[in-house]
């Protein structure tokens, strides 16, 4: 783990430790950044999937005949 210098909004930090139920700054860091990258990946994924349901790839879902093999 890499220690860093950084300046961080104090208000900002306690409503995070609040959202993430954490006790200490580094878990709150921690927390939020995880959260964002795991939002980022859901997102990422999302719309992947998306593109794929636009192009028309689980029209095959839709014929009962099909998707019950």
């Amino acid at each position: 783990m890499t220690k860093t210098l950084i300046d961080i909004d104090e208000q900002l930090l306690a409503d995070a430790a609040v959202a993430f139920g954490t006790k200490t700054k580094k878990d709150t860091v921690n927390a939020a950044l995880l959260e964002g990258v795991t939002r980022k990946r859901r997102a990422v994924a999302l719309a992947r999937l998306a593109a794929k349901a636009d192009a028309g790839q689980f029209d095959v879902l839709l014929d009962k005949e099909n998707y019950r093999r």
